[in-house]
């Protein structure tokens, strides 16, 4: 039976999701009349990511926190922002009277706050496919919306199965894919390895990583290895749109096959950096953009 990549979503760069039980927590004060009543278990999210899978699966409603850098929903611009992840303000967390707080799994300090207080935890540690739809399952159970977050990473499942199908007949060309660089400039370029979720996005779309070899999620590319490595497609991720750069920077390089054929790709949107419910929009954009007469 075919899966979603070449290889397998088990987790290619990180170990399994540490969930811990949130019954342990104890009971909380009830809230003041200062605080909204919440039913079910209430949370702070430190992690966009997460905070879309919350609200995906239902448990928007039970979000009482999130991090500086949330903007999806939109319903999270009316909620008290609680730092990330160099900064969490453990006072505004704690004041927030969370049963559950996702953080990232690197916050060490955070977390012995946070146990010796009681709370439980959610700790997020990026990785591939299928721990992002693990996730989303985990995210559900821990909040009382279990089948929802099954339907949600089952309909994920379902969109990346049909983008993969879609394309999978076409000629495969071979990409880098770029998620950082100096702007107007060729350098301190910032790509794809060979694990994670950008790369397996990237298979999913229909096209072969330059550098799958390399068992990182990220590599720094100088423009010599580019040149070595002789990628037929360059694909720019853009969370946010950057200033027009006319002309491309990447003419520099006009021994590469993609600069000579012009495949330079730049496809914006936080969808393409964020690994949550809207991943399977962006691997369709992108298959798109590489094979755009398999969506005719």
């Amino acid at each position: 039976m075919q899966t979603l990549t070449r290889r397998t979503f088990t987790c290619q760069a990180v170990l399994a999701l540490v969930l811990l039980s949130s019954a342990a927590c104890g009971r909380r004060e009830e809230p003041t009349k200062a605080e909204p009543t919440v039913a079910g278990p209430r949370v702070v999210s430190l992690v966009p990511a997460v905070t879309e899978m919350l609200f995906a699966v239902g448990a928007g409603p039970q979000v009482v926190g999130v991090s500086t850098f949330d903007k999806i929903p939109a319903e999270v611009s009316r909620l008290p922002r609680v730092g990330a992840l160099l900064d969490p303000d453990v006072e505004r967390i704690l004041s927030l009277k969370p049963d559950l707080v996702v953080t990232y799994g690197s916050q060490t300090a955070l977390h012995a706050q946070l146990s010796k207080v009681g709370i439980a935890m959610l700790n997020y540690r990026h990785g591939g496919i299928g721990d992002m739809l693990a996730t989303i399952e985990e995210v559900g159970e821990r909040t009382g919306h279990a089948a929802n977050g099954r339907e949600v990473a089952q309909a994920l499942r379902a969109r990346l199965t049909s983008v993969r199908m879609r394309v999978e007949q076409r000629p495969r060309s071979k990409a880098v894919l770029v998620f950082g660089r100096e702007p107007g400039t060729v350098r301190q370029i910032w790509a794809s390895g060979g694990v994670g979720f950008l790369h397996e996005i990237l298979d999913v779309a229909g096209a072969d990583n330059v550098f799958a070899d390399i068992e990182r999620e990220s590599v720094q590319v100088s423009t010599e290895l580019l040149l070595a490595r002789k990628p037929e497609v360059i694909v720019e991720l853009e969370g946010q749109p950057r200033p027009t750069e006319n002309p491309s920077p990447w003419l520099t390089l006009p021994g590469l096959p993609a600069v000579k054929s012009n495949r330079i790709l730049t496809m914006q949107g936080e969808m393409f950096v964020v690994p949550g419910p809207r991943l399977g929009e962006a691997a369709e954009a992108l298959a798109k953009a590489l094979h755009p007469d398999a969506f005719r």
